[in-house]
């Protein structure tokens, strides 16, 4: 079983196991991110083989991954980590005196615990930890670098700006996305400008990260800028404006929510179908986040002509089985819209499925809009289905079928 299906289905232990025992270094890392996601801090003993792999694994991403995920989980999964590597026990207190400890730990002669450190203060959102994290922007580490701008785009403060701007020079180019990213984060004036600047760049990779960044910005200025990446004529560029859009509508504040869906719908109608595409599709059926999910489905409901591409209809169909309910719902109201004997077809056959009763019950509630013949056939077996949720819309269906003259 995959991890993704494993993540899914909550299989906690299965994922340890893969955390602790695979020889696969990159099974390692993506298990270590998706406990991240699914655990508590309370979960000792999973938190505990995190730590262990945070410090011990023979490979450095793994571990990063690790500290990372430790981060996700909460102050006390990392606080775990400070105490196996330093061996001292820490007292819980206040924020403010959390924070001077990892700005104490900052200066370690261990790299993985100034990551750790650094991550912490991110999360702790504690300002006066910002004089600390920004003369730590000179880490010989590159690693550590990376976290202390991850750490200064999420406490926000535009203090910031200036020397992360400076980061965008520097020849890695995973510090290089990791300012760029804070600086999105940051959101105002100079730090904008900055990556607009950057989205002009000759160098495509520059332009690919300024693409990235802009999805964090929270503002409808990016909106624009973002649509006419979407003709850059390098296809990684392109691929991180797509992304980009749909950050933009799932982390868009609720005062501009609104404005800025409208904004992207509007600009992404001239859009060639094939470029937005392809990363809609890889976000719809491979995205392990909620929110991302749910919006590129809701996009491309919007943004695709009447007759998709089958690949299209496929996605959209196995999202009605999302856990995310607004998900599966969007997934439902797109096969609505898009209508004819190809929805019908892969309806059908869904139907009859071992997919969720409240999944096929979405299904059966399409067909009642969608379907001919062959669905009023289906519909009136399946309103003696177990299921009362597919019974229900059965009837239901049927009746939406005569109104339409399917007698």
């Amino acid at each position: 079983m995959s991890l993704y299906q494993l993540a899914r289905s909550g299989d906690v232990d299965s994922i340890t196991d893969r955390l602790l025992n695979s020889e696969s270094a990159a099974v390692r890392k993506r298990a270590a991110e998706l406990l991240g996601e699914l655990v508590a801090v309370s979960d000792t003993e999973v938190v505990g083989s995190i730590v262990a792999v945070a410090v011990s694994d023979d490979d450095e991403d793994v571990r990063a991954a690790a500290i990372d995920a430790l981060d996700d989980i909460g102050s006390g999964a990392v606080d775990q980590l400070l105490v196996k590597v330093t061996g001292a026990k820490i007292q819980q207190g206040a924020d403010w005196a959390t924070a001077k400890r990892f700005a104490s730990a900052l200066s370690s002669d261990i790299p993985e615990l100034r990551m750790a450190a650094a991550n912490a203060l991110g999360t702790l959102g504690e300002p006066n930890a910002i004089p600390s994290l920004l003369k730590t922007l000179t880490d010989e580490d590159p690693r550590v670098r990376i976290r202390v701008c991850d750490a200064l785009g999420k406490l926000g403060h535009p203090g910031s700006v200036d020397q992360l701007i400076g980061q965008l020079d520097d020849p890695n180019g995973r510090i290089r996305l990791a300012a760029a990213n804070a600086l999105g984060n940051i959101g105002n004036g100079k730090a904008l400008q900055a990556l607009l600047d950057m989205l002009h760049d000759e160098n495509p990779e520059i332009r690919r990260i300024s693409a990235v960044a802009l999805g964090n910005a929270r503002s409808v200025r990016a909106v624009q800028p973002l649509a006419d990446a979407l003709s850059d004529e390098n296809a990684r560029v392109r691929n991180a404006a797509v992304f980009s859009i749909i950050e933009l509508l799932s982390n868009a504040p609720t005062q501009q929510s609104h404005k800025i869906r409208e904004t992207v719908v509007t600009e992404l109608k001239e859009a060639d179908t094939e470029t937005i595409l392809g990363p809609l599709l890889e976000i719809i059926t491979e995205s392990n986040q909620r929110r991302q999910r749910r919006n590129a489905v809701w996009f491309i409901g919007r943004v695709i002509d009447e007759d998709p591409p089958q690949r299209v209809i496929d996605a959209l169909v196995d999202r009605l089985d999302d856990t995310d309910t607004p998900t599966a719902q969007f997934a439902a109201t797109g096969l609505r819209e898009i209508g004819g004997k190809r929805v019908e077809s892969a309806l059908l056959e869904f139907v009859d499925s071992d997919a969720s009763d409240d999944a096929r019950a979405k299904a059966v509630f399409v067909l009642g809009h969608v379907g001919g013949q062959r669905s009023k056939a289906k519909l009136e077996k399946l309103s003696e289905d177990e299921s009362q949720a597919v019974r229900k819309r059965a009837f239901a269906s049927i009746s939406k079928l005569r109104g339409r003259g399917q007698r």
